[in-house]
C-alpha cells in the first residue's frame, strides 16, 4: 500500500498519541501533589489507577508501532538492509515500552500491599524492579544499533528527515532512564529520567510530524 504524505502525518500524530499515552499512564501510578516519594504514592494510588495504567501500556505500544511506520517511510531513500533494521528496531523498543510499563504493576501492586499491611516497601519491591532491570537490558542493545543507523543515516542526509531531526533523539535519557531505578532515593531519579525519555519520545514524533515526507 501507498503511504501519502497525509497518512505519513497521521501515523506520526499516532507516535505523538504514544508519548502522550505512556506519560499519562504513568502520572496515573505517581502522581500526588502532597508527596514527593513515588513508592508511597504507588502504595496510595486507587485500584481504578493503577489498573488504568496498564491499560495505557496497551494502547501506547499500539500507537507507538504506527508511528513506526512514518519513521520507515522516511528511510525509503536509504538500502533495504537500514530500512528493514529501524523497522525492527523501533517496533521492538516500542513494544519494549509496552511491556516495560506493563511490568511495573507488579511494582504497584507490590508496593500496595506493603503499604495494606506495613511492610518495608523497598524490601517489597526488590524482585520486582531487578525484573524491570532484566528486561530492560534486552532492550539497551537493539536501542543501540537503533542510534548507529538512525544518527548516522540523517546526518550522512539519506534519508527524508532533516539533520535538526537528531536533536529530538533519545540517545542520553533512553540509557540514563533505568540506571537509578534502584530503591532508595535514586528510585524517584530513575522515574524522574522515565519521564524524560518518554518527553524525547513525544518530541520526536511532534518533530517527524512537521518533517516533509514526500
Amino acid at each position: 500500500m501507498e503511504i501519502t504524505k497525509f497518512w505519513s502525518r497521521t501515523l506520526g500524530i499516532c507516535g505523538i498519541l504514544g508519548g502522550i499515552t505512556l506519560f499519562v499512564g504513568d502520572m496515573l501510578f505517581y502522581y500526588d501533589p502532597t508527596n514527593s516519594n513515588l513508592l508511597e504514592n504507588i502504595g496510595n494510588a486507587s485500584d481504578f489507577r493503577i489498573m488504568l495504567s496498564g491499560i495505557t501500556a496497551l494502547f501506547a505500544a499500539w500507537f507507538y508501532m504506527l508511528g513506526v511506520v512514518h519513521v520507515y517511510r522516511a528511510f525509503t531513500p536509504t538500502t533495504a538492509f537500514i530500512k528493514n533494521a529501524i523497522l525492527f528496531c523501533f517496533g521492538a523498543i516500542s513494544i519494549a515500552y509496552g511491556v516495560i510499563h506493563s511490568a511495573y504493576l507488579a511494582i504497584a501492586i507490590s508496593t500496595k500491599l506493603a503499604a495494606q499491611n506495613n511492610l518495608n516497601i523497598d524490601e517489597s519491591v526488590t524482585l520486582a524492579i531487578e525484573i524491570n532491570n532484566l528486561l530492560r537490558l534486552f532492550v539497551y542493545p537493539i536501542f543501540g544499533i537503533l542510534s548507529l543507523l538512525f544518527i548516522t543515516q540523517v546526518w550522512k542526509r539519506k534519508t527524508l528527515y532533516p539533520r535538526w531531526m537528531l536533536l529530538f533523539f533519545p540517545v542520553g535519557s533512553f540509557f540514563d532512564e533505568g540506571f537509578y531505578l534502584q530503591p532508595s532515593i535514586w528510585h524517584n531519579l530513575g522515574h524522574c529520567m522515565r519521564w524524560v525519555l518518554e518527553s524525547y519520545f513525544d518530541c520526536f514524533f511532534h518533530s517527524i510530524h512537521y518533517c516533509i515526507v514526500e
